[in-house]
């Protein structure tokens, strides 16, 4: 069913793909295993543009029209928001996302852009690098926010579990906004590539491809997210705190070139 969901989606932007391509558009595959891969950019020619999204700039407050993008920009909302809606896996993490977005403050679209891209919703997901769970933590970085082991379970049986795992990312997500108040981009880069990577070229977005990309998908996720439901309606580059929200997504993974989303955290 989620496959399907997606194939009518893909089929209903294909008219879309005609056209050059805005800053925010997302592109989308269907891998073997039923898990939706999203990246930034065709990386391949299994890639069909999912959505074509309206320019954004994290500088500014809102979405930034380009030309005739209002009804463009309309159904991609559209879009967005549906597929996140047909996904029963989001039933049984919605909790944990809940919980964390009003203990932390940080904004519950963003918590869902952010697991949508890192893991694809997948509890026992892990990466190469050994990012683990929901939202793709290093166990380093997860031990510096509260996470460890204990007589039943080790760190990484911890961090698959989401009510571990939600809570802990969104501390990290919490500290980063406090590290770059205002700036979005930066939390997001620092999130994927590091504190570190982020200040070391003097608080800007490494030029590192991966991290370009993974900013642009989040951030255009988020911002679709948000512009989906006008009462809940943020800037995306205010500190994205203190946000609720409903529904959440299929088994989708942002696909980044050598690189998944918070494989580098811990950098």
């Amino acid at each position: 069913m989620r496959q399907l969901g997606l194939q009518l989606l893909l089929a209903g932007a294909g008219w879309l793909a005609l056209t050059p391509a805005a800053h925010a558009d997302l592109w989308a595959y269907v891998d073997e295993f039923g898990v939706t891969h999203f990246a930034a950019e065709a990386l391949d020619s299994r890639y069909k543009l999912f959505f074509k999204g309206d320019l954004y700039d994290s500088s500014k407050p809102g979405l930034q029209p380009r030309g005739d993008s209002a009804t463009q920009g309309l159904n991609a909302r559209t879009r967005t928001q549906s597929f996140f809606e047909v996904s029963p896996r989001y039933k049984s993490v919605r909790p944990h996302l809940q919980k964390a977005s009003e203990k932390t403050g940080v904004d519950y679209d963003l918590l869902k852009a952010v697991i949508a891209v890192e893991s694809g919703f997948d509890a026992e997901a892990v990466s190469p690098k050994g990012a683990v769970g929901l939202m793709q933590l290093m166990p380093a970085t997860a031990e510096r926010f509260g996470v460890s082991a204990n007589k039943k379970r080790s760190l990484q049986q911890q961090l698959a579990d989401p009510a571990v795992n939600v809570p802990a990312g969104a501390r990290y997500l919490s500290y980063l906004m406090d590290l770059f108040p205002g700036r979005l981009d930066l939390v997001l880069a620092a999130y994927n590539a590091g504190e570190g990577a982020v200040n070391k070229y003097g608080k800007s977005v490494p030029p590192y491809k991966e991290t370009l990309n993974y900013v642009k998908a989040v951030t255009g996720i988020y911002e679709q997210l948000q512009a989906s439901n006008p009462l809940t309606r943020r800037v995306a580059s205010a500190s994205v705190r203190g946000g609720k929200g409903g529904g959440a997504g299929p088994r989708i993974r942002m696909t980044l070139p050598g690189m998944t989303g918070a494989d580098s955290v811990s950098q």
